[in-house]
């Protein structure tokens, strides 16, 4: 019998180690970006965002797709926001998302410690690569479903989406934050 329990909680840990596709939770799923405002910094978010991830463990992979509603932008400051969502800079009524597509997640041993892929932003593409701050799995006890996550970050050149409004004056370079969940399907 002892034999028998061993091996099920073998069978259970490989189970739960496969590839597996989780749905990013929006409550708990934050794109947020910072930009240096002269004597300060300016910083926002976008509420309306939307993915998928598929992760194995085991085989050291996953994948990413996460689209933003580009109209969703929140800075707190609505005139702000219309600013951002403006021709000058995001240009929201020609490109209404903005989209980051990863196929490489890079491991140091068992921890993710990087995710590679590509964003979309006013219909251009460039690489970025997400430095993992923190990442890791557990059972949720509400869900009663396993849930993945983390926190990562980047910083990218605006420029090379060719949003240039305010340079030199604002800086090119811009911080991206993410806070990410997402429940297992």
């Amino acid at each position: 019998m002892k034999n028998l329990f061993s091996l099920l909680l073998a069978a259970s840990a490989c189970a739960s180690a496969q590839s597996a596709t989780y749905q990013l939770d929006p409550l708990h799923t934050h794109v947020m970006f910072e930009i240096d405002h002269i004597i300060s910094t300016n910083r926002g978010r976008f509420d309306k965002k939307e993915g998928v991830v598929e992760f194995d463990p085991q085989g050291k992979t996953g994948s990413v797709s996460l689209t933003l509603d580009m109209s969703s932008i929140n800075t707190g400051v609505a005139p702000f926001n219309k600013q951002l969502q403006s021709k000058d800079l995001f240009d929201v009524e020609q490109h209404p998302t903005a989209r980051f597509v990863a196929d490489q997640f890079v491991f140091n041993g068992d921890k993710v410690v990087e995710v590679n892929g590509q964003l979309t932003l006013v219909g251009k593409t460039h690489p970025v690569k997400l430095k993992a701050l923190r990442f890791t799995c557990y059972m949720n006890g509400m869900l009663k479903r396993e849930v993945c996550g983390g926190d990562f970050e980047a910083t990218i050149n605006r420029s090379a989406w060719g949003i240039e409004f305010g340079i030199p004056r604002f800086p090119d370079s811009v911080r991206l934050v993410l806070q990410v969940e997402g429940i297992k399907q």
